[in-house]
């Protein structure tokens, strides 16, 4: 038995929706589909026609709650106990997409299939999250097994109720950037992760400055948190560079450097050629500006 929870907002889910009712009539397991519209001004007309599918619902929420706190309202109100978490816009690779995560069953901790894009380049203004996906996201099971926590990927991801909900009620914020805190409790408390290669196809590509947004977004979450006391200062390769520059008192001489390119970085960030070096060091740039306005 499993409940799939699809957080959406503004975008058609019912592509995404009839795939895996079409899978799942394959099996014999009982199953929902829930699709949550988080208040969208202006939601897919297409999204109605969920609702006619097999066992699947379409919820449109009066008010704008937020990822972390859709998730929660979904969780809660699943009818089981195992619950397939997919972003809106992501659709499985494989026919046997459902069926590979049914094998998982039961899981007693988190199991993520993977994410992965297609090969064919978009948009020169979609290019930067088409290359950092398929550059960073885009992980083999073995490479992912490396640093199993923080390879987990929130667009697809299959774990017990009562698990899920032991760690998202903790997540108080709802602010973008709120999954690294979920990681690192899910490693706190030894909530066991299985890798498998399953994976999804990110779709919804942002424009370049969207993402771009988003990132900086993410980067002064993690600061955050870090104020709060509740995300370690220490996890990811951000947090871990910004120590070793102050460790060697380089904090001063890297802002400087990165402040005099920094037009000539954004000018390629919307290139058809990103650099993802200067990405990272564009979002530390940004860290460092913000941890230095906390005295941290």
């Amino acid at each position: 038995m499993i409940s799939i929870l699809i957080p959406t907002y503004n975008y058609n889910c019912y592509p995404l929706v009839s795939s895996l009712c079409m899978q799942l009539a394959e099996t014999e397991v009982a199953f929902e589909v829930v699709v949550m519209e988080d208040a969208s001004p202006s939601p897919s007309d297409e999204n109605k026609e969920i609702a006619s599918l097999p066992f699947s619902k379409y919820v449109v929420l009066e008010s704008n709650l937020g990822r972390t706190a859709v998730r929660q309202l979904l969780a809660e109100s699943a009818l089981y106990s195992t619950l397939l978490f997919l972003d809106a816009d992501v659709m499985p690779q494989r026919a046997s997409f459902i069926k590979e995560f049914l094998e998982q069953l039961p899981a007693d901790g988190i199991v993520f299939g993977g994410i992965t894009y297609t090969a064919e380049a978009p948009e020169p203004e979609k290019m930067l999250r088409w290359k950092y996906g398929r550059e960073r996201e885009s992980l083999s099971v073995k490479k992912r097994n490396e640093n199993p926590y923080e390879t987990v990927n929130s667009g697809c991801f299959m774990i017990p109720k009562a698990v899920f909900l032991s760690i998202n009620t903790l997540l108080q914020e709802q602010a973008y950037g709120m999954d690294l805190l979920f990681k690192q409790l899910l490693k706190e408390r030894d909530i066991p992760v299985t890798h498998i290669d399953n994976p999804v196809y990110h779709l919804g590509l942002e424009e370049n400055s969207v993402f771009l947004k988003k990132a900086l977004q993410a980067v002064r979450t993690t600061v955050m948190l870090e104020e709060k006391g509740s995300l370690k200062n220490n996890n990811r390769p951000l947090q871990k560079s910004y120590l070793t520059l102050k460790r060697w008192r380089l904090l001063a001489v890297f802002q400087k450097s990165i402040s005099f390119f920094s037009k000539k970085m954004e000018a390629n960030f919307n290139s058809a050629h990103p650099n993802l070096l200067w990405f990272d060091l564009y979002r530390l740039h940004h860290y460092i500006d913000l941890k230095s306005k906390t005295r941290a």
